[in-house]
């Protein structure tokens, strides 16, 4: 009867360190259903070098660098560093900045990389980021708010499915009295 003692107790601690271990004991966390941004996109067309947050850097031959090719695009590739604001308007406060740029294939099948400007919906991924948004991965739903000429347009950004959302907060920087706006990134 003495030495079936140990063996019970090895079982019973055995048991008790795997309940511990269980995977499913941690904390639980619920994707988001729905989170609202606007991302201003101004594309330089040769002449507002100041204000632009996106660029052709690419572009085929035949093409004119500061103009967009022709009506699909194909061949361009864009850097872009856009203000993100929680409205539609490009001169509220940025909450963030959408970093990436932008591959023109036209090809049938929609890659992460490519962005139909006319589509009435678009899906990409998210991959990293900085701030609350600090390796974060996920898709966005995106959407054209408004389009004015080739220069500028908002893209609405819906439906961000993203794990961990519930320690996402939005710290909206103030504007210095010299019209520089601080660095802010998601």
């Amino acid at each position: 009867m003495v030495s079936k003692i140990p063996t019970i107790l090895l079982i019973f601690f055995m048991l008790l360190s795997f309940s511990f271990a269980s995977p499913n004991k941690g904390k639980q966390y619920k994707p988001c259903k729905e989170l609202v941004l606007y991302f201003h996109d101004i594309i330089y067309n040769g002449e507002n070098a100041a204000n632009a947050t996106s660029a052709i850097v690419g572009s085929p031959e035949w093409a004119n660098r500061s103009l967009l090719a022709d009506l699909d695009h194909f061949g361009d590739v864009v850097v872009f560093d856009n203000p993100i604001t929680l409205d539609n308007n490009l001169h509220s406060n940025p909450v963030g900045k959408a970093q990436g740029l932008y591959l023109y294939d036209r090809k049938d099948v929609f890659t992460a990389c490519l962005d139909p400007l006319m589509e009435k919906t678009r899906d990409v991924s998210v991959a990293g980021g900085t701030g609350n948004f600090f390796m974060h991965r996920g898709v966005a739903n995106l959407m054209t708010d408004s389009f004015e000429g080739a220069a500028l347009r908002d893209e609405k950004v819906s439906q961000v499915t993203t794990p961990n959302c519930e320690n996402i907060m939005f710290d909206v920087p103030k504007r210095h009295s010299s019209g520089y706006m601080p660095s802010s990134t998601l």
